[in-house]
């Protein structure tokens, strides 16, 4: 999917929730039934005009997964064996009880080696339109291929990692019995995505007021919903993963990489990276907001410490706007309302 500029600016310039929806209406259509289905197996007033006429939806969890096929992933994923070094699993760097990062502006591989870029959150990754800051994979298998093989992150390659889960008796008997061919590269993959599917953040207190719930949000999360509507916020970031389904280029009304003051790192040229087009330069794929207050440092190259910071940077390099500590406050309380439970489990800081 491209940035279309023309598009963004009418829905930046407008503030206009009704364009905002338009422009994603595709993201919000697919989440429609899932929504519906949500509300019937809750014993609260639904209240069907609230979900479909909004630009954020409810998540559910996906159907049809393996849950044998999870749980091999999820054993995978916290593996240190898929490393060089038999130091570093994707664990590492996407911390479950952190909300699926690590706190880190940048995260450290095998060997100590330090990365250029901020790990994103794992949870809901599967609803993302592309995955890596600049969308360079288009799937989550696709993305698997990345880390692996990154001297920086992984520094391993499948061979080495098929060599040592076959010395494992436990793996070989796992994979032998759920993949007629064993362990292969396809079936470590397949495993891996199946978990990382299931990796879905479900009944958060916004989505049960979405649902109709009314006592599920404070009063200042509700009208912090109101400013992230009405400062345009939703231009970018909306649908069930509230972003992350299209890309955006970073400082749109200011100059953001000059003001970071810091020159401009390779890693800071985003889809540029990937397309070689002079318009995808500084061009990222938007973030989820989901965990966004479990999730400090913010943005690809980690500048904003606090989640306050984010909100102050992404009004005025975004949106070409201040807001008053009080909206701050507000829209602040909202997104810490998109946090939702993972294993029946609230997720917390």
């Amino acid at each position: 999917m491209k940035t279309n500029s023309h598009i963004v600016w009418i829905v930046l310039a407008g503030l206009c929730i009704g364009a905002s929806v338009v422009f994603v209406w595709p993201s919000l259509k697919d989440n429609t039934k899932n929504a519906t289905e949500l509300a019937a197996a809750k014993p609260i007033n639904y209240k069907a005009s609230r979900v479909l006429n909004q630009p954020i939806q409810p998540i559910s969890m996906p159907s049809k997964l393996d849950e044998r096929k999870v749980a091999l992933g999820e054993k995978l994923f916290h593996d240190n064996r898929l490393s060089s070094s038999s130091s570093v699993s994707c664990a590492s760097c996407h911390v479950l009880k952190l909300g699926g990062a690590d706190q880190s502006a940048s995260s450290v591989g095998v060997n100590g080696l330090q990365g250029e870029l901020n790990s994103p959150t794992v949870f809901n990754v599967a609803l993302n339109i592309s995955q890596f800051w600049d969308g360079r994979a288009e799937t989550l298998a696709g993305q698997i291929e990345g880390p692996i093989h990154n001297p920086v992150e992984m520094g391993s390659s499948w061979p080495d990692i098929i060599q040592k889960l076959q010395s494992s008796k436990e793996y070989e008997a796992l994979f032998n019995k759920l993949y007629e061919e064993g362990i292969t590269v396809e079936s470590i993959k397949e495993s891996i995505t199946a978990f990382e599917q299931s990796l879905v953040t479900l009944n958060s207190p916004f989505d049960r007021y979405l649902l109709g719930d009314e006592d599920a949000i404070s009063e200042n999360a509700k009208l912090g919903y109101e400013k992230f509507k009405e400062y345009g916020c939703v231009a970018c970031h909306q649908g069930s993963n509230v972003g992350g389904n299209l890309y955006q280029k970073l400082g749109i009304m200011g100059d953001y990489f000059a003001d970071r003051g810091t020159g401009i790192r390779p890693s800071d040229l985003g889809r540029y990276n990937v397309t070689g087009l002079e318009e995808d330069k500084f061009v990222f794929k938007v973030p989820s907001l989901r965990l966004a207050s479990l999730t400090a440092p913010y943005f690809h190259d980690g500048s904003a410490k606090t989640l306050r910071q984010a909100v102050q940077v992404m009004i005025k390099y975004q949106l070409g706007r201040m807001a008053s500590k009080r909206d701050e406050d507000l829209i602040i309380e909202f997104l810490e309302s998109l946090v939702g439970e993972y294993k029946g489990q609230r997720l917390e800081k």
